[in-house]
């Protein structure tokens, strides 16, 4: 479990916080999305969390240790993958393997042994002697995986993995993911693929600015995707957005009317307004995706 409390962090020439006073809950057995635009924090967030970067005030705890007074243990009960690729150039595959292993205590022939199983299981098993310079971008990031593995952290903190992986890339990930949540394990996934998100995580958290907006469960992540009304309406004027109003919240993009949060069925709002006299082109039906309901949330707080 990780847990962090008023956990804020300021950057030397900005005048706003990167983090501001975010409380997060990651539980054991759960996967917990993170969402935000880019420079929310997420990052920010993820490497304070890991013990590579230290807050300016509030506290992170992994397992009830703290990261910053405590960074040796809580660390070995942390699984990092960050989203740029940290690794030197220059080494080779199964050595760097090896390395990390040893840091988790492992000694060389147990860490070799791990490494290879790792090595075969993210199908790089014909590059346990190459150096990573040579390495593809979707391979860099199979490896930033592998590294992650080489011991069985009860805390996963994954940023951005998805990116540049190909879909047999997307799909183990998505396989260790879920295994890792049925292992009990506590997973912070970072992601811009927000259908991923949709179908992984168990609860969500919105951040913007650096501040907690929300975080809901999946049965209030269902209940966001709502009805939301798409209407063409030609002869569209102030007095039609009026009366929308009054049944939904309606956001225009030229023409057309996206209502959401209706309070009437879409043929009652159809027969209204050409009632009125305008000119409906189109009503369609369609449901809010989790994208949808997180730009209206930051609408809300900007």
């Amino acid at each position: 479990m990780i847990v962090t409390e008023h956990l804020t962090k300021r950057f030397p020439g900005r005048h706003a916080p990167a983090v501001d006073d975010l409380p997060l809950e990651v539980r054991d057995g759960e996967i917990l999305g993170l969402v935000g635009l880019n420079g929310a924090g997420k990052t920010t967030t993820i490497r304070m969390a890991a013990g590579v970067a230290l807050p300016t005030s509030g506290s992170i705890l992994v397992d009830g240790v703290d990261i910053v007074r405590e960074k040796r243990a809580a660390s070995h009960g942390i699984a990092w993958v960050p989203e740029l690729f940290p690794f030197e150039p220059t080494a080779r595959a199964l050595p760097l393997l090896v390395y990390f292993g040893g840091f988790y205590g492992l000694n060389a022939t147990d860490a070799a042994r791990r490494g290879r199983e790792l090595l075969a299981r993210i199908g790089l098993a014909d590059e346990e002697k190459g150096y990573l310079r040579d390495f593809s971008q979707g391979m860099r990031k199979r490896f930033s995986l592998a590294s992650a593995m080489i011991v069985d952290p009860r805390n996963l903190l994954l940023d951005e993995i998805l990116n540049g992986l190909d879909p047999a890339g997307i799909a183990f990930v998505r396989q260790w993911v879920l295994e890792s949540r049925r292992e009990k394990k506590a997973v912070l996934l970072s992601s811009h693929q927000l259908t991923e998100l949709e179908a992984l995580a168990d609860r969500v958290a919105f951040v913007h600015q650096g501040r907690l907006l929300r975080t809901i469960d999946r049965a209030e992540l269902a209940r966001a995707g709502s009805p939301e009304y798409r209407i063409v309406i030609r002869n569209l004027d102030p007095a039609a957005l009026t009366y929308l109003a009054s049944v939904g919240t309606p956001r225009t993009e030229g023409t057309t009317v996206w209502l959401s949060r209706p309070t009437a069925e879409s043929h009652e709002v159809t027969a209204e307004l050409v009632r009125r006299g305008y000119q409906v082109v189109e009503c369609r039906v369609e449901t809010t995706s989790l994208e949808a309901y997180f730009l209206e949330l930051i609408g809300v707080a900007r």
